[in-house]
């Protein structure tokens, strides 16, 4: 928790509501006092969030859509989840509802905003307003050759989902280079290789993007995420398009604005430059970007940092992707000039 901030100044000024304005009728029972928690907070299934109960004392597994809630068993705020008291009987326990929203349309089977599914045993999924956002199930780690295991390579296991890693066996003369590349640290013949960020996974609202790096001790590959904003949604950009002109290319926020992640805020307010629109079926992108450390907090009180992209300049072209194709990976345009900045 910050000191000497004005969390109230900072709740007003909210970009993004995270909860819902609906009035509830409250649960009859009183907090405990004191605040009675155990030692370690609760292990929450996938896809769950850890929040703070109603009293504000103790965290815990936020509730689901259509899962009993109360006071003590909140409903989670970061899917637009509130806890309808009016479905039940009993004053004291609700039903977890969702906000209105557009559902989602996936394989012939239609979602409500808020649920959460399955398409695949890969992969666990949720529908947020039309949106959907899914995690993968199995791990995507890269493993190099190592001393111990000179060649990994995955298999799929009968009967099991996800592929593992298994070692082939080496000859003697394998195992002695091994034997002697072991003696060395990693890192001091380590070649440094890193992709380019990948393109933000949506064309508006906050994305993802990602890179593999073995820019670390070990010299190994592992994957990098930055969030990333390409434009707002719904945000009108083609009345920002000058007289005779057919673009806006890379409009700046006007007012500064707190960004919004899973229903909880930066810390600082920024004004970010966006990607604009054209009038003549161009499609507008990010051409050269810096990336930073993001502070946020959240109405838990916890704190974490992100790295974040934040665009300098876009450009304008037909190169332009296909509806829905967020997913084809032979879809990249460069871009040039990328660095970190502490801002």
């Amino acid at each position: 928790m910050f000191t000497g901030t004005n969390w109230a100044l900072i709740l007003d000024e909210m970009t993004v509501l995270f909860c819902p304005c609906v009035f509830m009728q409250t649960a009859a029972h009183d907090c405990p006092q004191p605040c009675a928690c155990p030692a370690d907070s609760p292990l929450c299934p996938l896809g769950t969030s850890l929040v703070l109960d109603g009293c504000g004392c103790c965290k815990v597994c936020a509730r689901q859509l259509g899962e009993p809630c109360s006071l003590l068993e909140p409903c989670d705020h970061h899917k637009a989840l509130y806890c309808d008291y009016t479905v039940l009987s009993d004053t004291e326990t609700g039903i977890c509802m969702a906000q209105e929203g557009q559902t989602c349309d996936l394989g012939g089977a239609t979602f409500r905003s808020g649920e959460s599914f399955q398409p695949s045993c890969k992969h666990h999924c949720v529908c947020m307003n039309g949106e959907i956002g899914c995690v993968p199930m199995c791990a995507s780690d890269v493993r190099l050759p190592s001393p111990d295991c000179p060649y990994p390579h995955r298999i799929q296991i009968p009967g099991k989902c996800c592929e593992e890693w298994v070692c082939e066996q080496t000859s003697q003369d394998h195992n002695y280079q091994s034997v002697v590349a072991s003696q060395e640290t990693p890192s001091d013949n380590c070649i440094v290789q890193t992709t380019e960020w990948s393109k933000c996974s949506a064309t508006c609202g906050m994305a993802i993007s990602s890179r593999i790096t073995n820019d670390n001790q070990r010299c190994q590959l592992e994957r990098q995420t930055r969030i990333c904003i390409v434009r707002p949604c719904n945000s009108q950009q083609e009345k920002e398009i000058k007289k005779g002109k057919k673009c806006t290319r890379t409009p700046k926020a006007q007012e500064g604005i707190r960004f919004e992640l899973s229903g909880c805020l930066s810390t600082r307010l920024y004004k970010p430059k966006f990607c604009g629109v054209c009038t003549d079926n161009r499609c507008c992108t990010p051409h050269t970007t810096i990336t930073t450390e993001v502070e946020f907090f959240c109405p838990e009180g916890d704190v974490f940092t992100k790295k974040m992209m934040f665009i300098k300049t876009c450009s304008c072209h037909h190169d332009c992707p296909q509806d829905n194709d967020i997913f084809l990976v032979s879809y990249m345009r460069r871009m040039v000039g990328d660095y970190e900045s502490s801002m």
